[in-house]
């Protein structure tokens, strides 16, 4: 069974979990909460957000984050990879719209 660890995001106060192995960015979007985001891939920086506790890991060294942006705790949610309990901070996490209806063809007569 995969371990997964809570994420909070601040200032929503919103919460998830994040398995092991998976993106902080495609768990928030499991649990139905938009981060920023745009390439998907750690180059645009799009979501880039503060670490506020906790730890994550990446795949490979992304190009995305300097040295010292890593150290004073940014991370890239969408190749970053929760290792911990995780708080971060997303002032634009939303919670995503429920996908509208499809709409339905009208049937009978009309009056």
């Amino acid at each position: 069974m995969s371990k997964s660890f809570p994420v909070l995001l601040q200032p929503s106060g919103m919460r998830f979990d994040a398995p092991a192995g998976t993106s902080v960015l495609l768990a928030a979007q499991a649990a139905g909460i938009k981060l920023p985001s745009s390439c998907r891939n750690g180059t645009c920086r799009a979501c880039m957000c503060l670490m506020l506790d906790g730890s994550v890991v990446y795949g490979i060294e992304w190009p995305g984050l300097s040295r010292d942006e890593k150290e004073d705790g940014w991370i890239l949610p969408c190749v970053a990879q929760p290792a911990s309990a995780l708080e971060i901070q997303v002032p634009l996490a939303v919670p995503l719209e429920p996908a509208a209806p499809a709409p339905r063809p009208l049937t009978g007569a009309r009056r």
